[in-house]
Parts: structure tokens; C-alpha cells; sequence
């Protein structure tokens, strides 16, 4: 039986098509994957500096991006509790991750080094501050203290200072409550304080250690913080993970905290 026309022009358009179709899908096939999602660590704005330069490490060292969610310890532990993706936390002082609410978000967690309060004033302390809370309360000075319900510097703030009867007093005169580490160090920066209660390590953070000084308060006054890196329950690569831990909790990443002013059991501020 003869093949109709049609059938023959519609065969010929189909092979063509065929043909044309061939080399899209091998390059298809050959096209690299989409790069991974870069992995996320959840920072409190004190520990920002170091942990930069060891994700930068760690970056080179295993082909991968870090990114990082900065802010205040609780700010940053609302967006974990809300079960936000992400790799890893690292709050300012321990009551962030302590307790079966908390806890049960955390895998794993290593010790990355140290932190402590202290007085923190202007370079060459020209109002003379002693290392004495009651400082805070003199008449001839202007003085900021963090809030504690945004950040670790305000909590501990508020810890120390009600330990020692003088929270409610010191709150009053304050000129006001900051929300973080930074908010402090700027105000005494611009002059819109003389006095502040901070985190110790922010004093020799390279824009601040020609400008500012740390005050230090006794350890009984001012104990020294564990800083501990959390891994999280929803880290997608948690192998990853751990050995971005090893390398933050290892020698070299804690040269790295100490470069920044954070303390070890050695260090003198630490007694």
C-alpha cells in the first residue's frame, strides 16, 4: 500500500525535531549541579569578629560558604526555637541554651573560649572609674547598661548588678538601655555615655581598642562566660558541622578568640 504524503511529511518533522531536541539534552545532563546551600551559624554580635575569620578558614579549607545571622543571643535563639534552618549557635553566656526547652534544639556543643563583663569607658578613663559597679551610679557621669531582654550583655548586665543590690537604682539613672554589645560601644564612641557595662572582649576589637578601655571588675563581681558552639538539630550536614566545631574549638580557633580579647583559664583577667 502506498504511504500517504502527510504520513511521510509528518515522519520527516518528527525526526527533525528529534535531531534538534538531542543536543539540548546532553548538555542538560552535563550541566554542573546547583552549588549547596551555604550553611549557617546563628551568632551573638560579641563573637561576630573571630567566628568570621574561622568560617573563612574553614570556607578554603573544605569548599564550602558560611553564612552568618548576627544580633543579640535572644534574638537569634527565637529565629532557632521557630526551627529556622541552620548549622549552628553561639549565644554570649550559658542560659541560652540551658534547660530541656533549650536543650532539645542542640546536638552537640564545644567549648570555644571565654568572656567576662567589665567597666568600659573611654581611652585613658578620664573620669576616673574605678572598678566598682557603684560607678555606675555616680552624679558626674553618664552611664548605658544593655537590655536583657534582646541580648547576653544586658542579661548578664542585669545578673551582676541585681547580685549586688543595685539593678533597679542603676536602671533608673541610666540615660538608657541598649540593645547589644555594639549599640554600647558606639555610644561611648559618640560621647553619649562616659560609663557602660560590656562584654571585656569588645575593648580590643581593632576599630574599638583606640578608643575604649576595659575596666576589669573582680571575679567574684564579673566570673568569667563559657562561650560554647552549638550545633543544631537542623544542620543538613552535620559531619560538616562537627568538623567546623573541631576547628573553632581547636588551638587554632581559640588563638583566634584570644586575638580578640576573649580569656582561657590562663589569662590574667580570667582570676
Amino acid at each position: 500500500m502506498p504511504v500517504h504524503k502527510h504520513s511521510l511529511l509528518r515522519r520527516a518533522v518528527l525526526a527533525c525535531a528529534l535531531t534538534a531536541a538531542a543536543p539540548a539534552l546532553t548538555l542538560a545532563q552535563n550541566a554542573p549541579a546547583a552549588p549547596p546551600e551555604p550553611m549557617l551559624l546563628y551568632c551573638g554580635i560579641t563573637m561576630v569578629r573571630p567566628m568570621t575569620e574561622i568560617a573563612q578558614l574553614f570556607e578554603k579549607q573544605e569548599n564550602v560558604k558560611i553564612s552568618i545571622a548576627q544580633g543579640g543571643s535572644e534574638d537569634i535563639y527565637q529565629s532557632v526555637a521557630k526551627g529556622t534552618v541552620g548549622d549552628w549557635y553561639l549565644p554570649g553566656e550559658p542560659s541560652y541554651f540551658q534547660g530541656p526547652e533549650r536543650q532539645k534544639y542542640f546536638a552537640e556543643r564545644v567549648l570555644v573560649g571565654h568572656n567576662k563583663m567589665a567597666l568600659m569607658v573611654l581611652k585613658g578613663n578620664p573620669k576616673h572609674i574605678k572598678p566598682d559597679l557603684k560607678e555606675l551610679l555616680r552624679k558626674d557621669v553618664v552611664a548605658t547598661i544593655g537590655n536583657p531582654d534582646s541580648g547576653s550583655v544586658g542579661k548578664e548586665s542585669k545578673r551582676m548588678l541585681q547580685s549586688a543590690g543595685l539593678y533597679d537604682k542603676v536602671v533608673r539613672s541610666a540615660a538608657f538601655l541598649a540593645p547589644d554589645s555594639r549599640s554600647i560601644t558606639n555610644a561611648l564612641k559618640k560621647g553619649d555615655a562616659d560609663v557602660s557595662l560590656n562584654w571585656r572582649a569588645t575593648a580590643f576589637f581593632p576599630d574599638n581598642i583606640d578608643k575604649l578601655e576595659a575596666i576589669d571588675l573582680d571575679k567574684t563581681v564579673s566570673p568569667p562566660q563559657p562561650l560554647m558552639l552549638l550545633r543544631l538539630h537542623t544542620s543538613r550536614r552535620p559531619d560538616l558541622a562537627t568538623r567546623f566545631m573541631t576547628l573553632a574549638s581547636g588551638e587554632q580557633g581559640r588563638a583566634i578568640f584570644r586575638k580578640y580579647g576573649f580569656i582561657d583559664g590562663s589569662d590574667s583577667a580570667s582570676r
